[in-house]
Formats: structure tokens, C-alpha cells, sequence
């Protein structure tokens, strides 16, 4: 035995004495069928026959060159949120491979008034109008509710929209011709699978859906299996996996048939931050090879991987383009001001006296520090050290910083009231009985 598996010599002293006797056997069951039993039929003799050399020899020689696993692992969970990514050079190698898209493609998501309305009034999507370029990657946020999954049913096929029109890769959605199936991928929020099934037969059983087989569906399913970090996980059962690593799989079950549009529901909400990290790599890789229609509601993960965004809230868009230009649109400077220690109250003073400023739009207070979000920076900036000056507060830091896209965000959805006055309807509260409430 070296390493841990049997050599050659061992397996043909543990073997050829069963292979012997096994072989004897038969021949003495097929002797004994057409010499001793005068009960069976000539031709059903020969039919027993066939099916006793068939189970004896032809059979596991099928399953020996065949139908043989020879790197089933144990079906154990594996322990932590992800398993090892492929190296980044290994994935950019691969998808330099894949056909990318067209150069005369403008965009790839395009809605005009899309809507989605149930009874009773209820309206998940109001006339939503998009225009996401080819090949960007893009992130459409929104607080719970919203109607983010709403308007990824219906961009899928999943769903049927009231009014309004969308095409994805140039094909209108609502077709029955299979077209748009081909068209893209498709990662649910929680994504389920069949737990009895291997990460790579599940990865077969997706290729085969969409046309794949032979040696070009082996090759695609090794492809996608390196490049979300789970060759070596792919002859386990998927109900041994972790939950970060049944996000990875259901990633690379989307990348199957190389999507010309790839939607991603919440595909970083279960995995930890080492996973988060890898998953957000192969995303941004994915810019120029298809593009990324991200529904999230981590918003430093847009920030950091997403060309444009979208922000939705109570079915209607809030405000739509690129990360740069809303930043500088929306994001006025914040100034944070951290007082020395040992002043009691300074934090109440200063917020107090920065408070009823004209230019202050609002002011927030932590236990170490106050920061003022302002309306005018010109006017904000040369005030404010004087401000500090008459209350009497040393301070630590003083520091202008840039607002985030949660800041951004946050903003941007409370300047909304009109769309705050109507609560949601489209979820159902549930009341103790297990009844929806409306």
C-alpha cells in the first residue's frame, strides 16, 4: 500500500481469488440450469444463461470502465463556509476562452414601464424603466420588499408581467421558444438542490438541460467547477455541503451554458467573508464576458465590483447610473469631529450647536465622535472649526470625508416620503394563526 491506496500486486492477490471462484461458480450454474433442470424450456434456459454471464462478467466489467466513480470522496459536510477558489490566473485563463460578447450589443437589460400588479391592488413593480449596458455589471438595490426578486421573475421567464415590456440579449421576455432560457443564468436567493445528487452530476444534469454532452459538457462542467473553487468537492454529496459552498455550486450551475446575461439573487448573503471576497473576484472577472444583473442589499460589495446601480424602493426606481456619478451627485462631504477625552458632555455640546446650522442637514452622534452631513460644503467647512471654538471642545480629529453608497442609499430613500405613505402589501404579514394579514 503506498499513500494510502492499494498497489497493482496487492489488488491481484485480493482479486484473482474471487475472480476464480466467481467464474467457477457460473459455469457450474449454467451446467447445472441445462443438464439438471428438466423444468425450464430450452429457449428460457439459454435466457437464463445470458442474464447469469451477464451479472457475473459483463456487468462489472461496465462498471469497472464505465460507470466506475474512482474519486468519490466522503459524504461527510465539509467543515467552513467556502472551499479553495481556483487561482486567479487559472479562472482569467478560462473565461478568456469563452465567447464574449457582441460589439454592436448596446444593452443587454432594457424594461419600459415593466409592472407587476396582484389582486386586491396590490403592486409589486409601478412601470419600471431600465437600460443596462452590455457586458457592465450591474447592482440593483432596494431595501426588503422592494420588489428586487419581483423584477428578476419576471426578467427570467419566471414570471408574468401586468404591463410594460423588457427584453434581455434581445429577446422579449415573456417567449415560450426557449430562447431566453439559453440566454442567460440564473442564481435564486436560496438556492435548493438535490441533496442526493454530487456537485459535478449536478452540474452534468444542468449541462444536459441545456443541450451539453459528449466531451464538450465534461470539459464545460471541469471549467466551471475550477472556476468556482470545488474540484475537489465535486464527487461529494451536496447534502453534505456547507452553505457557502452550495452558493458556489449554485454559481457555477448559472455559468453551465456561458450566459450572455448572468442574474444573481443576493449571491454573496451566505458565504463568509474569505468567500464573499473569492465569489466577488469571479464576478468582476465575468465584466466583458457577460453581463452581471446583481440584486444585493451589501452595499460595500456593489461599491466594490458594479459599474452602475439602481436603487428601488416600494416597487418604484428611486434613481438609476453609474456608482461615480451618484456619488458625486448625491454624496455631499461629511465632516466627523472626535473630541479629546476626559470632557464630559462634549459630544452633547457639540451636536447641540452644529445642530441648528443651516447648512447642517443632519447630525449623528456616536459615543466617540459627531458627524454633520451637510447641504452647502462651501459654506459647511469654514464654519464649522469656529462653531467648536465657542463650545469650548478640544478635539482629536477633524476630518472631511466622502460619503459611502450606503450613505448615498440611506439618503436617497428617506427623500422619498411619497413612496413611504403607502405600506407594502405585496408580502403578506403573517399573524399567529399562520394566516396572511393584509
Amino acid at each position: 500500500m503506498q499513500n494510502g491506496s492499494l498497489d497493482p500486486q496487492t489488488i491481484a492477490l485480493l482479486v484473482i481469488p474471487f475472480a476464480v471462484l466467481e467464474l467457477g461458480l457460473m459455469v457450474y450454474a449454467v451446467y447445472d440450469l441445462f443438464q439438471e433442470d428438466r423444468r425450464v424450456r430450452g429457449d428460457s434456459k439459454a435466457m437464463w444463461a445470458l442474464i447469469i454471464f451477464f451479472v457475473n462478467v459483463i456487468g462489472p466489467l461496465l462498471y469497472i470502465f464505465v460507470g466506475r466513480d474512482d474519486s468519490r470522496g466522503a459524504e461527510t459536510e465539509i467543515p467552513g463556509g467556502a472551499a479553495p477558489s481556483a487561482p486567479a490566473e487559472s479562472i482569467t485563463r478560462i473565461l478568456t476562452t469563452w465567447p464574449s460578447l457582441d460589439a454592436d450589443t448596446d444593452a443587454a437589460v432594457v424594461t419600459t414601464g415593466l409592472t407587476k400588479a396582484y389582486g386586491r391592488g396590490v403592486t409589486a413593480l409601478d412601470h419600471l424603466n431600465l437600460n443596462v449596458p452590455s457586458g457592465s455589471i450591474f447592482g440593483f438595490l432596494g431595501p426588503n420588499g422592494a420588489g428586487k426578486t419581483t423584477t428578476l421573475r419576471l426578467l427570467t421567464g419566471l414570471a408574468q408581467a401586468t404591463d410594460g415590456t423588457a427584453t434581455v440579449a434581445g429577446i422579449p421576455i415573456g417567449r415560450s421558444d426557449g430562447r431566453l432560457a439559453r440566454n442567460i443564468g440564473y442564481l435564486d436567493q436560496d438556492p435548493r438542490f438535490y441533496g442526493w445528487m454530487r456537485g459535478r452530476e449536478l452540474l452534468n444534469l444542468v449541462g444536459q438541460l441545456h443541450g451539453l454532452q459528449g466531451a464538450e459538457l465534461k470539459h464545460r462542467v471541469g471549467e466551471v467547477l475550477e472556476i468556482v473553487g470545488l474540484t475537489d468537492a465535486s464527487h461529494r454529496k451536496v447534502g453534505g455541503y456547507s452553505g457557502g459552498m452550495r452558493q458556489r455550486l449554485g454559481i457555477g450551475q448559472a455559468l453551465i451554458n456561458q450566459p450572455r446575461v448572468l442574474f444573481l439573487d443576493e449571491p454573496v448573503s451566505s458565504l463568509d467573508p474569505e468567500g464573499r471576497r473569492d465569489v466577488l473576484e469571479i464576478i468582476s472577472r465575468l465584466r466583458g464576458i457577460a453581463t452581471v444583473f446583481m440584486s444585493t442589499h451589501i452595499l460595500n460589495d456593489v461599491e466594490r465590483v458594479c459599474d452602475r446601480v439602481a436603487i428601488l424602493n416600494f416597487g418604484h426606481l428611486v434613481v438609476e447610473g453609474p456608482i461615480d456619478q451618484l456619488l458625486d451627485s448625491y454624496a455631499q462631504p461629511i465632516y466627523e469631529l472626535e473630541p479629546e477625552p476626559q470632557q464630559p458632555g462634549s459630544i452633547e455640546r457639540l451636536a447641540g450647536a452644529l445642530s441648528g446650522q443651516p447648512w447642517a442637514r443632519e447630525v449623528k452622534t456616536t459615543p466617540d465622535s459627531v458627524r454633520v452631513f451637510v447641504n452647502d460644503p462651501k459654506v459647511a467647512g469654514p464654519a464649522i472649526l469656529p462653531i467648536v471654538v465657542a463650545s469650548g471642545v478640544a478635539l482629536a480629529r477633524f476630518e472631511r470625508s466622502r460619503p459611502s453608497l450606503e450613505d448615498v442609499f440611506l439618503r436617497l430613500v428617506a427623500e422619498r416620503p411619497e413612496m413611504q405613505l403607502t405600506p407594502r402589501t405585496d408580502v403578506p404579514a403573517w399573524g399567529l394563526d399562520g394566516r396572511a394579514r393584509r
